[in-house]
């Protein structure tokens, strides 16, 4: 698998992601600073890491889904690459329009950093194959914009077409539907507030967010 992570400034959770897509495939990801006007030629998928991008100005994501790669990413996203937006990453494609809705501040208006049982409400997605049988998993977040909303007709839409692929058990931010990550129309770009390079280290004895990766690879 060819692989890219995007860096913002602000971006901290970059060499993160790097890692668990080099444990899964054994090649390191380039690493795309956010001027770059190009991504490497045959990628298979880019990824927008977590983190505090442009320090939240404005809105979270909204300076970033306007740096020059994010054309180079929505390119790629229209041949049908894959693309996956972690937490602020899943903001950013929101601020592009790459996924639908917007992801805003948690209703009890605090940042929540803690591990989360999540629903896998659609296993067949080249995101979450590798969950196979499973229905659940753990995952931490890590955020204080992490609500995601939209209007009910966006919302009975993503239902109706199968693009909401994550769900929270115990919803700890308000989000809508207490949906926790979605896919496109075309199944080939997720955002997910939460973070699954967090728990995808064997040696760390936590491998909720492994499938994620796997499923990648698969797809790749």
């Amino acid at each position: 698998m060819k692989a890219a992570v995007i860096v913002f400034p602000g971006s901290n959770c970059d060499r993160d992601a790097a890692d668990a897509l080099e444990r899964i495939s054994g090649v390191r990801p380039h690493m795309a600073w956010h001027q770059e006007s190009a991504l490497p030629a045959g990628l298979d998928l880019a990824v927008l890491p977590g983190g505090f991008s442009f320090g939240d100005y404005l809105r979270s994501g909204a300076i970033s889904a306007r740096s020059p790669i994010m054309e180079a990413v929505r390119a790629h996203a229209d041949k049908g690459g894959l693309v996956l937006g972690i937490c602020n990453g899943f903001q950013i494609l929101t601020e592009a329009r790459l996924l639908p809705g917007a992801v805003t501040r948690n209703i009890g208006l605090k940042f929540v950093c803690r591990e989360v049982p999540l629903a896998i409400a659609n296993s067949n997605t080249r995101f979450t194959r590798a969950f196979r049988e499973e229905r659940e998993t753990v995952i931490p977040i890590a955020h204080a914009d992490g609500r995601f909303v939209a209007d009910e007709a966006t919302l009975d839409r993503v239902e109706a077409e199968g693009q909401v692929v994550l769900r929270y058990k115990d919803n700890p931010n308000g989000s809508a539907r207490d949906i926790a990550g979605i896919v496109n129309e075309r199944g080939n770009v997720m955002g997910m507030m939460p973070h699954p390079e967090r728990v995808a280290d064997r040696s760390l004895g936590r491998m909720g967010g492994w499938p994620i990766f796997q499923s990648l690879m698969e797809a790749a």
